[in-house]
Order: structure tokens, then sequence, then C-alpha cells
């Protein structure tokens, strides 16, 4: 199975979970505020779907070379999930449905050479088309969690939580960064691993499991399960203070120079 396949398979694994959660709500339940602040389920479900149609556009533009924007300007990006908030839990659930099935078809229609086309999301940098699917199951993974259902972070994909904080790191914002370094800890074949990620600016060492570690770049907690140490220690070592808020994410719609052809394996 090429990368292709792989994302494509994790994708529809990804968007068959968060289905089965739109599917579980009651009309009671499509009001109620999600975890994103100033949002409804609702307006998070109305937001998944007009993601997907959003991306069907950036498929075509690698189709057909003919430059389509991801969404025609942010106020119409706004007012269409807006306007789609309030709908009924049939509605919504049918609307997520039809909208990720046009994606999937998209995906599906694409030529190879197509996947190697440059295509540009509402952020820099450009990206190769392929990097579409990552950036779609980003979108399905990490608001599914935010819909307060019942999915959390600790349910999400250990390819997912790899990738996603591979991503994040290659992306940091050094000139905003709270942190020195960030140490990811993790147990393989009864061993404790550690991967390093160091230069990211000034501040203390921030160390933990990868699910805890991408919880937190991505401002999903407030850092649980961390620990901080002071900049330059070495070790396990208490905690040095409070964990520091991390800076925006996403920055970028993807990291900068990206293969535009699928590499076998990403990251």
């Amino acid at each position: 199975m090429d990368l292709l396949e792989k994302l494509q398979a994790e994708l529809s694994a990804s968007t068959e979970r968060l289905l089965g959660t739109a599917a579980s709500f009651s009309d009671a339940d499509v009001p109620q505020p999600s975890r994103l602040p100033g949002w409804t389920r609702g307006h998070l479900l109305t937001h998944l779907a007009r993601n997907a149609d959003s991306l069907v556009n950036l498929t075509e533009w690698a189709r057909t070379g003919v430059e389509t924007p991801q969404y025609p300007d942010p106020q119409s990006r706004e007012a269409e999930i807006e306007a789609g908030a309030a709908r009924s839990a049939k509605e919504q659930l049918a609307d997520l449905e039809e909208s990720s099935a046009r994606l999937a078809a998209a995906f599906r229609g694409l030529p190879a050479e197509a996947w190697s086309a440059m295509v540009s999301g509402t952020r820099p940098p450009e990206h190769p088309a392929w990097y579409v699917l990552v950036r779609r199951l980003r979108e399905t993974e990490v608001h599914h969690v935010d819909l307060g259902a019942g999915y959390t972070a600790a349910d999400w994909p250990e390819a997912f939580v790899r990738r996603e904080l591979h991503d994040a790191m290659v992306c940091w914002p050094r000139e905003q960064s709270p942190v020195s370094e960030i140490v990811v800890e993790e147990t393989i074949d009864d061993y404790l691993h550690h991967q390093v990620w160091r230069d990211l600016g000034s501040g203390p060492v921030v160390q933990g499991d990868p699910w805890a570690l991408l919880c937190w770049v991505t401002g999903r907690t407030q850092g649980g399960g961390l620990r901080v140490m002071p900049e330059g220690s070495t070790g396990n070592q208490p905690s040095a203070g409070p964990v520091p808020a991390p800076p925006p994410w996403p920055g970028r719609s993807a990291p900068p120079g990206l293969p535009r052809t699928p590499p076998e394996e990403y990251p």
C-alpha cells in the first residue's frame, strides 16, 4: 500500500468515526456548545462539511491546472458556517455525509500526475495536492474531539498523532516560541525513547508523551500530563513551573518544502 492509499484509508476510517458521532446527535444536541469558543456543535459540523467542499476546490485545481481558491474569501466562509449552524441534526448529518462523499470521489478521480500539482490553502505555503489528504485528516480528527461528544484525544490513532506532531514541530514559529526544546517521550517495545526538537526559541523545556504534547500544541489542553524543565537541563526532573501557552496553531497550511511527488512514507 503506497502513501496515497494509506492516507485515503486513514481518512475513510476517520470520516466514518466522525459520521457515527454526528448520527448520534439529536436536535437538542446540535445547538449545544462545542469545545471551540463561540461555536456550537452546529457551527462545527457545518464547518466540517464546508471544509470538505473547499478541499474539492483544491482537487479541481490540481486536476485541471486552473487556479481554484479553497474559499472565495474569509467573509463568505464565515457566512456559510453561520447560516448552516442552526439546522436540524438530520440536515447536519446529511450535509456532512454528502460533502465527505464528494471529497472522497474527488480524491479517487485524481489522475496520478495531479497529486504532484501545487495548490494553496488559506495560509502559506503552497503545497502538493497529496498533502490535501493530510489536511482533511487534521480537520476530521481534531474537530471530532472539539465536538465534545465522547471522542477524545486518547482515541486519536498513533499514525495521526505522530504525523501531526511532526508537522507542528517543522512549522514551529520560533519567533513566538515560549520554549527552547520539546521532548517527545514514548515507550516502544518496552523501552523508553526520546525524540528531542531543539532550537525552538528561548524558554524552558517541555516533555511528555505524543498525545499530551499534541493536545497542548493544538491548544486543546493547557498542558496536562506534561513536564516543564529549565532550559539546558537533562534527565527526568521535577516540574520547573506551569506549562507555558503554545503559539497559535496551525500557523501554516502545510510544512514548507514538501516533496511534490508523494513520498513512500510521511513523515
